[in-house]
This record gives C-alpha cells, sequence and structure tokens, in this order.
C-alpha cells in the first residue's frame, strides 16, 4: 500500500477532519507508524543540524512544529487501544510501547538539539519572546533536563533502555487488568441470587448477559456493575466472591498476574530517578508539580488521614450496630460496607439508591453538563449525526461559543463493554493550537455506565453523574483551550492541577437550581421532588470516612512505594501490608485501587507518585467553588469569565499557582476541604 492510500497518514475530508474510523483497518497502523516516526526523525535531524544561529523560531516553534503526522497516527491509534480494542490492537499496542519510547527519548537526549534549547534559553532575557513563547521554552528546557539531555553518555544509554522497558511494562500491565476484568463474570440464577436487586440493576445485568451473549442476568467487574451489586444484593456469599474477584484482578497467579511488573517498574524508577540526581522517583516526578515536594503532598495527606479515619470508625461502628439490630450478627467485611451503607442512608436520610435513579437519565444528566457549560461560558452543544465514530454507541456533538462559531467536536462514549478499559476518562483525537493553523480541537469522554434494558433509559447513581460531570469538565479543559502553541494546549498542565477544572466542574451537579431542571422522573417527567431532593443534598457527607479513608489509603501506598531509593525485591503484597499497618487501614475497608490493579500508577506512568492529586485539586476546588457562593450567583458573569481565561483558556501558559491566583485572587484555603467532605471539626 502507498502511503498516499493509507488513512491515518492523509488530510481527513470529514466534516470537522474527525478521523475516517470506518476507513481505517488495523492493518493501516503498522505502515502509518513506520512513515511517521520516519518523517518526524527527518523533522528532528533537520533542527538539530542547523548551522543558524539557535532562535526561538528556528529551534522551539520547530519542534512544535514537528511531529504532526505521528499526533495524528498515536492519537487515533491510543485512543481506539483504550476504548474499543481487541486482540490485534492489543498486540500492536505492545510492539509500539517500546518503539515509541526509544523515539521520543532519543528527541529528548539529543545532544545536538539540547544544545540549541540551551542556547535559546541561556539568551532567553534578550530575545523579546511573548510570555507564552517563554513558557514553551522554558517548559522544553524542563524536559530536557528532566530525561536527561546532557548528561555522560552511559547514563542517556541507561535512562533510554529504563524508558523503554516501562513503556513495555505499563501496556501489558494495563492490558492484564483488562484481561482479568473480561474473563470474570458471576451468573445469578433464579430470584434467590437476585435477592434485594431493584430494577434498575436487575436491568442492566440482564444487559450485561445479553452482551456476552448469554441469557439471564450476570454480574460482571465493570465498575457501575459490580458497585451497586455490593450496594444491594442481599446475597452475602455472593457479594463476597463479587467484591475477592474484584479486588484480585491483576493478582490472580497466571499470566495476567502482575506483581512480578510492579516490582520491576518499581525498581526501574528508583534507578532512573538516581541516575537523574534525585534521592527518589517521588521526589523526581513531584519536583515539577504544584506540590514541589514529596513532604508537601505526604502532610495533605496525613492532614487528612485522622479526621476521615476516626470518621470510618464510627461509620463502621454504625453499620454494625444496625446490621445487629436486623438480626444480623456479623464482623463487618469489606463486602458488606456498601450493603449496609445503603440501609443506613435510608435510615438517616430515607433515601434509597433506587428512588433516586428513576430522575438521574443519562441524557438529561448530558444536558445539564451542557447547560452549565452554556450559563458559565455561553458554548453550546449540538449533535451532529453526520461525523463518523468509532463504534455505534459513541455521540458527535459540535460545540460553537456564544457568537455561533465552531469551537471543536466532542464525542460522547458512555457504556460499558469488554472491548474497553474500564474507569471513566477524557482524551483528544486531537490538540487545540493556532501554530499550524486555526486547530480546533477533537474531545472524547469515555465512561462504562450499565446500559438500560431494551427500549428503557439508562439510569444513573449519583456518583455516576457526577463522574460524567468530572469528564466533562475535563473535556472543556481541552475545547475551551485558547493556546498558539502545542505543547501548552489544553490539560497539559501540572499533574496536581490538572483535576481542578474537572473536580470544580463536579459543584454545578449538586446545585438544587440544576437539579431541579434535569432530575426528572424518566416515566413520568415530573422534576425531583424538593422533599426528595433535600435528602438527597443533605447526605452528601454521608460515608464520607469511608469514601476519603479508601482514597487517601491508595495514594498514601503510591508515594511511600515510590519514597525508595532502592526497590529490588519489590513485594507489593508485602509492602502494602506494611504501609497499611502503619497508618492503622480501619477494619473492613481497602484500598480504593490495590497496586495490582492501580492503572493510574502503573498503566503508564500519569499518576505515579501522583495520585495524591485529585485531593490537591480538591483543595482548590473546594475553594475555587466559594467564588461563586461568594457571589450569591453560581453562574456569575464576571467570576466564569475569570475562571475561564485563567483555567478552562489558558492551558500552561503559566505556572499553575499563579494561574489559581489569577483567577480566585488569592492562595487556596485548604479548610474549605475538610468542610466540603465533612470532616471538619
Amino acid at each position: 500500500m502507498s502511503a498516499d492510500a493509507n488513512p491515518l497518514l492523509a488530510r481527513w475530508s470529514t466534516p470537522f477532519e474527525a478521523p475516517p474510523f470506518a476507513d481505517i483497518r488495523t492493518e493501516h497502523y503498522h505502515q502509518a507508524f513506520e512513515t511517521a516516526l520516519a518523517e518526524n526523525r527527518a523533522e528532528i535531524d533537520t533542527i538539530a543540524g542547523n548551522e543558524a544561529e539557535p532562535s526561538f523560531d528556528n529551534t522551539l516553534a520547530a519542534l512544535e512544529r514537528s511531529g504532526r503526522s505521528l499526533d495524528q497516527v498515536a492519537s487515533v491509534f491510543f485512543n481506539l487501544a483504550g476504548s474499543n480494542t481487541n486482540d490485534e490492537l492489543q498486540a500492536i499496542e505492545r510492539e509500539m510501547a517500546p518503539i515509541l519510547s526509544r523515539h521520543h527519548t532519543a528527541i529528548y537526549l539529543n545532544d545536538a538539539l539540547f544544545r540549541r534549547v540551551d542556547a535559546v534559553f541561556a539568551r532567553r532575557a534578550e530575545l523579546g519572546l511573548s510570555p507564552e513563547q517563554a513558557r514553551v521554552l522554558d517548559r522544553y528546557h524542563t524536559a530536557f533536563r528532566r530525561a536527561g539531555a546532557g548528561r555522560p553518555e552511559a547514563v542517556k544509554q541507561r535512562l533510554a533502555a529504563i524508558s523503554e522497558r516501562l513503556a513495555s511494562l505499563g501496556t501489558q500491565f494495563g492490558q492484564n487488568v483488562l484481561k482479568d476484568e473480561k474473563a470474570w463474570s458471576m451468573r445469578l440464577d433464579g430470584e434467590a441470587d437476585l435477592a434485594g436487586l431493584p430494577d434498575f440493576l436487575r436491568s442492566a445485568s440482564a444487559g450485561a448477559a445479553g452482551d456476552r451473549g448469554e441469557s439471564g442476568h450476570v454480574v460482571t467487574l465493570s465498575r457501575s456493575l459490580i458497585e451497586p451489586f455490593l450496594q444491594f444484593s442481599a446475597r452475602r456469599d455472593l457479594r463476597e466472591t463479587a467484591f475477592k474477584a474484584w479486588l484480585a484482578r491483576g493478582e490472580g497467579g497466571g499470566e495476567t498476574d502482575n506483581r512480578a511488573l510492579i516490582a520491576e517498574m518499581v525498581a526501574l524508577r528508583a534507578e532512573r530517578a538516581r541516575l537523574l540526581g534525585y534521592q527518589t522517583f517521588a521526589h523526581y516526578r513531584l519536583d515539577d508539580s504544584m506540590a514541589r515536594t514529596p513532604e508537601a503532598a505526604l502532610d495533605l495527606l496525613r492532614s487528612v488521614w485522622q479526621p476521615a479515619r476516626a470518621q470510618a470508625e464510627r461509620e463502621r461502628a454504625g453499620l454494625e450496630a444496625l446490621a445487629a439490630g436486623e438480626g444480623d450478627n456479623i464482623a463487618l467485611q469489606a463486602w458488606d460496607w456498601r450493603y449496609y451503607a445503603e440501609k443506613k442512608r435510608r435510615q438517616e436520610f430515607d433515601l434509597d439508591e433506587a428512588e433516586l435513579k428513576p430522575y438521574l437519565q443519562l441524557d438529561k444528566i448530558i444536558e445539564a453538563a451542557f447547560d452549565t457549560a452554556r450559563r458559565l461560558f455561553g458554548i453550546t452543544f449540538t449533535e451532529r449525526k453526520d461525523v463518523p465514530v468509532y463504534h455505534p454507541d459513541v455521540r458527535a456533538f459540535e460545540a460553537k461559543d456564544a457568537g455561533g462559531a465552531s469551537i471543536g467536536l466532542f464525542y460522547g462514549d458512555y457504556f460499558a463493554r469488554p472491548s474497553k478499559r474500564s474507569g471513566a476518562w477524557m482524551s483528544a483525537f486531537r490538540s487545540q493550537e493556532r501554530l499550524n493553523g486555526a486547530i480546533s480541537p477533537i474531545i472524547v469522554n469515555v465512561m462504562n455506565f450499565a446500559r438500560g434494558a431494551e427500549g428503557e433509559p439508562t439510569l444513573l447513581s449519583f456518583d455516576d453523574a457526577r463522574t460524567l460531570f468530572h469528564e466533562f469538565g475535563h473535556g472543556l479543559h481541552g475545547l475551551l483551550s485558547d493556546v498558539t502553541y502545542p505543547l501548552l494546549s489544553g490539560t497539559g498542565v501540572a499533574r496536581d492541577f490538572v483535576e481542578f477544572p474537572s473536580q470544580l466542574y463536579e459543584h454545578w451537579l449538586e446545585q438544587p437550581e440544576v437539579l431541579q431542571r434535569y432530575a426528572v422522573h424518566y416515566k413520568t417527567g415530573e422534576p425531583m421532588p424538593k422533599a426528595l431532593l433535600d435528602r438527597l443534598l443533605a447526605s452528601r457527607t454521608f460515608n464520607q470516612g469511608f469514601a476519603t479513608v479508601e482514597y487517601v489509603s491508595s495514594a498514601l501506598v503510591d508515594l511511600e512505594m515510590h519514597l525508595l531509593d532502592k526497590a529490588e525485591g519489590f513485594d507489593a503484597g508485602a509492602f502494602e501490608t506494611k504501609v497499611l499497618g502503619e497508618i492503622d487501614m480501619p477494619r473492613a475497608m481497602v484500598m480504593r485501587h490495590r497496586p495490582p490493579h492501580f492503572q493510574h500508577v502503573f498503566s503508564g506512568e500519569g499518576y505515579s507518585s501522583a495520585y495524591y492529586s485529585y485531593l490537591w485539586s480538591e483543595v482548590l476546588d473546594a475553594d475555587g467553588f466559594d467564588a461563586f457562593v461568594e457571589t450569591g450567583d453560581i453562574f456569575d458573569g464576571e467570576t466564569a469569565r475569570k475562571l475561564k481565561q485563567f483555567v478552562y483558556a489558558a492551558g500552561n501558559r503559566q505556572d499553575a499557582a499563579q494561574a489559581y491566583r489569577d483567577f480566585r485572587g488569592h492562595d487556596p484555603k485548604p479548610e474549605a476541604l475538610l468542610k466540603k467532605r465533612g470532616l471538619a471539626a
């Protein structure tokens, strides 16, 4: 096949120049990657070998203009590898992970290229750079330095080998978790096995059976199915079976066991940090973050741990008392917590998840997310049926600004399926920039909601609805981006800042004026009764001890394992037990993500040493939403204008701490976090 005939390498003529998914076949990827890699290598050689004096335009801007074909190929491939994969794509992913790592490492360890970047950096004060150009220069110089540029050749070769090996291990880790999730299901035979399950969950489990080509009902390891099963099933034995399977992902002892991979990854990360002059990998990773040091992140986690742990112990005692009152004289176990917590919530707030769900239709919550964006930022969304999609479930929407001009394309991929990894995330098929013309973004939100029965709407839990708002907050960060240089676009910010726009956006879901309009019964169309809405909002901090302990314990284990200066022979299970013992993990609780399936940390390096970021950003979002509350209008125009200017549209134009100060007028106030979670004294 000629390169010209390969759709991955072509200029796309589809609406919005979206990927022509129907034209792309598996066999296109190898040639596309080979061609794009060769093209990018030639571009880098030209930049590095330029005999002209290094300047911003012939070095930094040239780097920013390079690699466009590779970005196009990789964005399509890796988005589909996560959301609509198969054995062939996974094989290509395993093959390409080390090749791409080798390619990118070679760029940042190219001495001739670094000398040019360094020369421009040394003269930066006299070059008359714009603030955005100065930021691009700083970020490139930092990236080269952190990659090992300028170090002895033997060190660079070892750093390259480590990066290549880590890329392969991270790919294998994620694929192993997906295989375990796909392989396990539990059949529910007859009414006895369905005891306690509300209608929406029976429908979802029937749908999951249908997706697997089976009849009846099954429980799978999709979070949107297993969590409500643990919440409602009256069968303690089945809850235990399902929970233990959920807990054991990546730890089954066979070819999908991730423990040896973790040991090697932790050791390699520690070695890389030492080679770069850092005490530990956590010190290396956090040096280029808002926190700056592991100690700062640990201080935040520990400040929350004690009040959260105390609250969780009170919650556990209350659940055991409730169980005893029902004649269940048990020592509460992890597979019991959600079941009795649901009963407790019903008791304390007269609130039943099964009563709430009929008011939380997926389509209406999507509308609510869109309308919130309209009221805050003036943008609107219109569904487009003429845009190519990669799966029949996917929906495409055009985003327009207040003046009616198109600003980008948004894909929503909402339903769980075996070809999709678990969780929820935002990604981009194309990021916004102006250096190569007016490039508009193509953003995707991927969820794993349990689909409603045939002919019935999909109903969400309140946590599901919050997840949708969260990911749409990330989506807006990509869609509203307004920068010149690709490096600074959208969500390309510090890891402990990137969750701020998404977590902030969650707040609007909880506002009565949003819920009253969009939380309407799927059969009657009636809005959620005020009494039910009041009970829902009153219960916002219910079970927050559990939720906080579940999260913070995961973040602490992540940080502590990456604070090891040497990690040869690392045993993830023993280390987990040790750390949880040291922090006195409450009985009947487990980490939200145990190491063998901790994809944030080991399926790539996105949140390695940085899972604390959600809590760090929550300090920002709790204080940040108060900016609206203080005006008396949660859609205050001036506050929204500053939020858009300094956060959602700004990308990585400036330091994250300064961006927050420019929006808020002051540094964040940590007290807002404990208040939000109901943990303040």
